[in-house]
């Protein structure tokens, strides 16, 4: 119980944050070019109260931590609402909005590690705070990976639909009434790994390049 409570209390603000800076995007990017069906709808803002659900973000995470022993854990915020008809050109700016959720879960990566490295130069001694900011480097590369899965409703699978020629997009966006299963399945079947992994060591690795410049001037 008590591991329990420190991880929570380690990984809370990592996850909330990375879950509503990640839907605000996609909100946002959807009224940028030219839906306003989540702005409207109370979506694009900050509070994560707005795009908490609680079975897919509480309710689901907490059961398969607990039953599991945390070796599995899978969760959902609620989705963000987007007519896509709304667009000024609909299958284009598609991947934009879709795109952006996983940008802004890059862009807190990014800034997770800044404040570890921080940390790190400023010998702050305080396990907690390292620990947290771990956390949100690995909670924001793992959202940033498994969103841009192709497979539909997921971010990935939008942007897919978005590239193909118009008669391809429409057959491969039929998948999207089945997505949530076949990724379920994936993830029980230990396969989603082989696609987590690659992404998230990618992403990684070009956060340390990013960050080179930065160690420099902090040595």
């Amino acid at each position: 119980m008590n591991e329990l409570i420190q991880t929570v209390a380690v990984y809370a603000l990592p996850v909330i944050f990375a879950i509503t800076l990640h839907e605000a995007a996609h909100a946002f990017a959807a009224k940028f070019f030219g839906d306003t069906t989540a702005y409207s709808q109370g979506r694009m803002t900050l509070n994560p109260i707005s795009h908490i659900d609680p079975f897919g973000t509480i309710i689901i995470p907490a059961v398969l931590y607990i039953a599991t022993g945390g070796a599995f854990l899978f969760g959902y915020a609620k989705p963000v609402p987007v007519n896509f008809a709304n667009l000024r050109k609909p299958k284009q700016d598609m991947a934009w909005v879709a795109l952006a959720g996983p940008a802004a879960n890059f862009a807190m990566a990014f800034l997770w590690m800044l404040l570890a490295i921080f940390l790190q130069v400023s010998d702050v001694s305080e396990d907690f705070f390292v620990r947290m900011a771990n956390a949100g480097i690995l909670t924001n590369l793992v959202m940033f990976a498994f969103n841009l899965f192709p497979i539909p409703p997921l971010d990935g699978g939008r942007i897919l639909v978005s590239l193909l020629p118009y008669k391809l997009a429409y057959k491969f966006a039929q998948i999207e009434q089945y997505g949530f299963f076949i990724v379920m399945a994936l993830v029980m079947l230990h396969v989603l790994q082989f696609w987590m992994v690659p992404v998230m060591w990618l992403a990684e690795t070009l956060l340390y390049l990013m960050m080179s410049p930065i160690r420099l001037l902090l040595s």
